[in-house]
């Protein structure tokens, strides 16, 4: 049933807004009343049968997130969002199976979609390297390109280079967040977030006005992990929240994919000890799709990616400019413009005019502070 014609979502909505209910104990309320609605018209004695805390019994009976859930309806109204609940329809298959799944979801833009294909989680660290910013780039884009939806949490570093990568290929994405729909963070990515929603979704099961306090994000990790078949940790140093990320994926069955990075970068301390553990070690999007059932690989675009994506123009022939600009640039090592001004020997307008021109073609890709580093395509 589409969660928009469901005459009790205002009662999911009070369940799930209520001091004391989370999910582990909504379930188990929806388990012995079947209904939100049976369950908020039980007595004190039947909740505390239950286990329930005196802060929900309480709760329960003043009867305390009736405004709230209302107030909260009309906010998602206004954004253009909806409300899914464990009894509908699109509520993710895969999320319904793990424990302690949300009792409801709030969504921005087309989920049906997004969900419509494999699900892959691309992760990793905020404070990420050129090399993995580069690779997460790279495998999410050409996972995307084959039809692939690329699910992150809309942080900075790995997670964004994902996002912007499935888009970049005209894929779809999804984002994960720690915050209600309301408040999008880090504010950085607020115009990526707008355009996440365009083609893929934006999901929390957080309410309007939820800050991003740090203990939200735990329960978000486990919704990108729940969401997916697996879990590709790019980048992630030894003690890191794509690790958990990685952990919770294992505890609900999904496969866990790793980057191998420099032994010598802290950076790359958590996948090396990822792949150490057993996660499959991952060079090529063929190395996660091949991880995929038969029937999944056979609805795959075309069933094998293009040398070039469809989407995406052939690189002309660089000039020459160009091409002594693209012999002082590497992958993992960005090079400073004044750096490049004065190896190349060429002058400052002709490097200004190469760098824009191999920017533009997606050659090379432009850092904060004036650098330039090679493009994985």
């Amino acid at each position: 049933m589409p969660a928009s014609a469901r005459a009790d979502l205002a009662d999911w909505l009070r369940l799930l807004l209520t001091p004391g209910v989370g999910p582990v104990t909504g379930r188990k309320l929806l388990e012995r009343f079947e209904t939100p609605t049976a369950a908020l018209a039980a007595t004190p004695a039947e909740w505390r049968a239950l286990g329930l805390s005196e802060e929900a019994t309480t709760a329960l009976a003043q009867g305390r997130s009736a405004g709230e859930a209302a107030r909260q309806l009309a906010a998602l109204a206004s954004a253009g969002g909806r409300a899914i609940t464990l009894a509908d329809d699109d509520y993710p298959a895969l999320l319904r199976e793990i424990h302690g799944a949300p009792l409801a979801l709030f969504v921005k833009g087309d989920w049906t979609g997004a969900l419509g294909q494999p699900c892959v989680a691309v992760v990793g660290s905020r404070a990420c390297s050129t090399y993995g910013r580069n690779v997460a780039a790279k495998l999410s884009r050409d996972l995307a390109a084959v039809g692939v939806t690329i699910v992150s949490g809309l942080a900075r570093g790995i997670d964004a280079a994902a996002h912007e990568a499935a888009l970049e290929a005209r894929g779809r994405t999804i984002a994960v967040l720690g915050t209600g729909l309301d408040d999008v963070y880090p504010k950085e990515n607020a115009k990526l977030a707008d355009r996440i929603a365009e083609t893929g979704a934006l999901v929390t099961e957080f309410p309007f006005e939820k800050p991003p306090t740090p203990k939200n994000f735990p329960y978000r990790n486990r919704v990108i992990a729940g969401l997916c078949l697996g879990v590709l940790v790019v980048e992630a140093a030894e003690q890191s929240g794509s690790l958990i990320t990685a952990r919770l994926a294992l505890e609900q069955g999904r496969e866990v994919f790793a980057v191998p990075g420099n032994i010598t970068s802290g950076k790359s301390a958590g996948t090396n000890r990822l792949i150490q553990d057993g996660a499959k070690l991952v060079m090529d999007w063929r190395d996660v799709a091949e991880e995929f059932s038969y029937e999944l690989r056979r609805r795959l675009r075309q069933g094998s990616l293009p040398e070039t994506p469809a989407q995406r123009p052939l690189l002309p022939e660089p000039t020459e400019d160009e091409r002594a600009l693209l012999a002082l640039v590497g992958f993992d090592q960005p090079a400073h413009v004044d750096a490049l001004i004065a190896q190349s020997g060429i002058g400052q307008s002709r490097v200004m005019a190469a760098l824009l021109s191999l920017t533009l073609s997606g050659a090379l890709r432009e850092l904060p502070g004036k650098r330039y580093a090679r493009a994985l395509r």
